[in-house]
């Protein structure tokens, strides 16, 4: 098992774009994302190996988010249309010209777990597998989630146009 420091610097960016996905905030993105690794710290021995780390983490994550939902007795709150999110993949890229931000207006509007498969495979970068890992479904699942996902979204960005 690699050391908790590579780990950390390994996998934080991921976990910290999937909860920023999700929380829509920075500072709380960061925070979770702390306390995702120090979770992962005091539980490492649970870790069986039976996924990749970096979606146990996720798991993690996901877990604390909706911790935090409850806490604060909270829905999932609503995009604010002026957040800068970072973009690094090749699939963000193609995103991120002209219509971003209506892309990400249509992509919030989707219900979830649509929303959430979205955000994991284009903001987090995790393959199907890992989604339907994180998620409790199957690869399949995943892939045919973002699919009609996709297909969702260009019939309503066609009919803006």
């Amino acid at each position: 098992m690699e050391n908790m420091e590579q780990i950390y610097r390994d996998h934080a960016k991921t976990v910290y774009k999937f909860l920023l996905c999700q929380c829509h905030n920075e500072a709380l993105a960061e925070e979770l994302t702390q306390e995702t690794f120090y979770q992962a710290v005091r539980s490492i021995n649970h870790f069986d190996g039976s996924c990749k780390i970096s979606v146990w983490l996720c798991q993690i994550a996901k877990h604390l988010w909706y911790q935090h939902l409850q806490k604060n007795k909270r829905e999932v709150p609503d995009h604010e249309p002026g957040s800068d999110l970072t973009v690094s993949s090749a699939e963000e890229e193609t995103i991120s010209h002209e219509g971003h931000l209506e892309l990400l207006k249509q992509i919030h509007h989707l219900p979830e777990p649509a929303r959430e498969v979205v955000y994991l495979r284009i903001f987090g970068s995790l393959s199907f597998r890992e989604i339907g890992n994180v998620l409790g479904k199957t690869e399949n699942w995943a892939r045919v989630t973002f699919y009609r996902s996709k297909e969702q979204l260009k019939g309503g960005l066609n009919h803006e146009i």
